[in-house]
């Protein structure tokens, strides 16, 4: 692709393509190309002016060589990315607000006084005919206050004034409307399916392939803890399935034979095959699109309380209008106080604010599913760590396979590899990998696995017994035993490893270490949430008491539980929330889903497994702990936006009317300063919280 640089500084570069337009579609393949590029942070595409930013680290000359590669045709982009693009949404907004200024201000200047006046009494009857209908259904709301602003305006042929209000409103139903669009599109977009690889089965064989593979009337197997690829039917086994990301239900559904599957949701117990219905990813995106807008998710209690105090406001102000106009007899006094009403500001800039701070979280890799959950997060001052792949890195590796009745160490990784590969866990996917490392292929050669949470995994192999996980499953729940001459090789296996134990028909064959190393800024990253207003700091893990504590000390955590099992997460958290607090629950894995289902807010890391994600109020990318201080910062900076414009906007209004009682202020400069002030104050709230 030709280009050239029309500016640059230290790790960014701002290029224009050798092009004359750019399509939508074009512009989303290039962004894609450029996000996905090794050593870019970054990228934005700019159709209009067939331009790109591009935020990188590492070697300048590797980037530009990576850009000049670039052909659209060449590109294969998942077909969800381009459904989904909100550039014609952004490009559609833009145009209506354009359109709408020009407008306005060309009505003004050059339409003739007497069609002006028509023109502005024939678009009044929108709005007049909105608050009729409202008082019709016994309602003194908002539509009843501007209907009667703007009929009173038009009667007293205040064309000017009249004609302010409604284009004033009309932004501000535009901003309203293209923000929230865009931040549900925003927020759909990151809860879109995106599966990688899925067990297709084929005969009697089941085999690894990509989702980009399977074509409708395929069989697929869908393990406990995995996300449902496809919509479809089930034709064989019994699963229970939590659609609460589509569907809003909290309570698992039973999925068997003859039952409807649907893509995004996730099997929290038991197997499912599914016959593959559709395998496009826009009925997914459409789906969520729904849920989001049905659902109250959105709203936090703020954004209610102040729509409901809006409207409450209604009657007082219509009334107070009467009132002055009776003790006055003065009609523009009166009409001081109808042309300012608190509703429009309270009513639209709450919600531009919570819109604009879910999709501020987006840039810093956070997908908020609701403004309560930003909410929450602020108000939060307890929060629950679990270790591995959260504390820890996401990506633990296997150092070391100790064996056990002279089992060859390479055919015990290729064993435990076959059974772990089922299962979405940090410390399966090590196992996986370091099996892939070393080349060792394996045919499915088990019967059907069984996944005990957050204990192992039992199946049979050619008619042995073989089972993986805990030291508690495998020697307390299972009973199996150390050979007779390898009890001295067991006590010396390095402790600062984590370790899985591989048995075979109740005997010890293999320990595989695995190295879970701290995160460097996990300390860092403690001091800095206790600074942003957390008080309590816990750390919840599966591993020894000397595992533990090891990582408690050097992570600096309040409080630590060691060899804890889901429930007894779930269980201290309900008992923090029962003694007042306000519980973050921060997790990655199977187990985690029943404490991130309990906490006030659950936050799941992205690398996790997908029925931590699906189950989370908010998920964070797996590089950085840093990213939920600044979610946490964030949303105290929200709800201090929110108090900070709720003030202004009572104090300023009343100001206005009492200017306006006095007779220092005409109708017309009341209903300016108003409408106004309220833009203004949009605007600011569709700025970013954090410099």
């Amino acid at each position: 692709m030709k280009f050239y640089i029309k500016h640059e500084t230290r790790g960014r570069l701002r290029i224009h393509l050798a092009q004359k337009r750019m399509s939508y579609g074009q512009a989303d393949t290039l962004l894609y190309y450029l996000e996905n590029l090794d050593g870019v942070v970054s990228a934005k595409v700019y159709e209009r002016t067939c331009d790109a930013v591009v935020n990188y680290r590492g070697s300048r000359a590797a980037v530009i060589r990576g850009i000049s590669e670039f052909h659209y045709q060449d590109v294969e982009v998942p077909s969800q990315v381009l459904q989904s693009s909100g550039r014609a949404l952004n490009a559609e907004y833009q145009e209506k607000l354009i359109f709408k200024v020009i407008c306005h201000y060309g009505r003004r200047l050059f339409l003739p006084y007497p069609l002006n006046a028509i023109y502005t009494t024939a678009t009044s009857l929108k709005y007049i005919w909105k608050g009729i209908d409202t008082l019709l259904h016994r309602k003194i709301e908002v539509p009843v206050l501007d209907a009667t602003a703007i009929g009173v305006s038009v009667l007293r042929q205040d064309f000017g004034t009249a004609g302010s209000i409604m284009f004033l409103l009309g932004i501000g139903e535009i901003l309203e409307e293209w923000t929230h669009k865009k931040s549900v599109g925003d927020l759909a977009r990151t809860m879109s399916l995106n599966v990688g690889r899925v067990w297709l089965k084929r005969e009697d064989q089941e085999i690894l392939v990509e989702s980009g593979e399977v074509q409708p009337g395929d069989e697929v197997v869908v393990r406990m803890g995995n996300v449902i690829p496809f919509d479809g039917s089930v034709t064989d086994g019994e699963a229970m399935v939590n659609q609460a990301s589509l569907t809003g239900e909290s309570v698992p559904v039973c999925k068997k034979e003859g039952s409807v599957a649907y893509a995004g949701t996730v099997v929290e117990e038991g197997e499912i095959t599914i016959r593959v219905k559709t395998v496009g990813g826009s009925s997914r995106y459409d789906k969520i699109v729904t849920m989001i807008e049905e659902s109250e998710k959105l709203k936090s209690s703020l954004e209610g309380k102040a729509e409901h105090l809006a409207d409450k406001l209604v009657p007082y102000t219509l009334g107070g209008t009467a009132l002055t106009y009776l003790l006055t007899r003065n009609a523009n006094k009166a009409l001081a106080i109808l042309m300012v009403d608190f509703s429009c500001a309270l009513k639209l800039a709450m919600p531009i604010s919570v819109l604009s701070a879910i999709r501020e979280a987006g840039t810093h890799k956070a997908t908020v599913k609701g403004g309560k959950y930003l909410e929450a997060m602020a108000e939060a001052d307890t929060i629950v760590f679990d270790k591995t792949g959260t504390l820890t890195k996401a990506k633990p590796t296997v150092v070391d396979v100790v064996p056990f009745d002279n089992n060859d160490p390479e055919e015990m990784l290729r064993i435990a590899a076959c059974l772990e590969e089922h299962f979405p866990h940090s410390m399966a996917k090590a196992v996986v990998s370091a099996a892939r490392k070393k080349h060792l292929a394996h045919e499915e050669m088990h019967s059907k696995v069984e996944y005990v949470v957050a204990h192992g995994i039992s199946t049979t192999i050619e008619d042995h017994k073989a089972v993986i996980g805990s030291y508690h499953f495998v020697f307390e729940d299972e009973k199996c035993l150390i050979p007779e001459d390898g009890q001295e090789k067991f006590d010396n296996i390095p402790e600062e490893y984590s370790h899985l134990y591989l048995a075979i028909d109740g005997r010890l064959a293999a320990v595989i270490c695995i190295e879970d190393p701290l995160r460097e800024e996990a300390k860092a990253s403690v001091e800095a949430l206790r600074g942003a207003g957390i008080s309590k700091i816990v750390m919840m893990t599966g591993d020894s008491e000397r595992t533990a504590a090891a990582i408690a000390r050097r992570v600096g955590v309040d409080e630590y539980y060691s060899e804890v099992l889901p429930e007894d997460k779930a269980n201290f958290i309900e008992k923090e929330k029962a003694a007042g607090r306000k519980v973050i629950m921060v997790g990655d894995g199977i187990n985690d889903s029943p404490a991130l289902s309990a906490a006030n807010v659950g936050i799941a890391i992205s690398d996790g497994a997908e029925i931590a994600r699906e189950i989370a109020d908010i998920t964070v990318g797996a590089d950085d702990l840093q990213e939920l201080v600044v979610l946490k910062e964030i949303s105290n900076a929200l709800m201090k936006r929110i108090r900070r414009n709720y003030r202004f906007i009572i104090t300023f209004n009343a100001g206005l009317i009492a200017c306006g009682v006095a007779g220092i202020l005409q109708p017309t400069s009341s209903a300016l300063l108003h409408n106004t002030s309220t833009l203004a104050i949009s605007l600011k709230s569709m700025q970013n919280l954090l410099p």
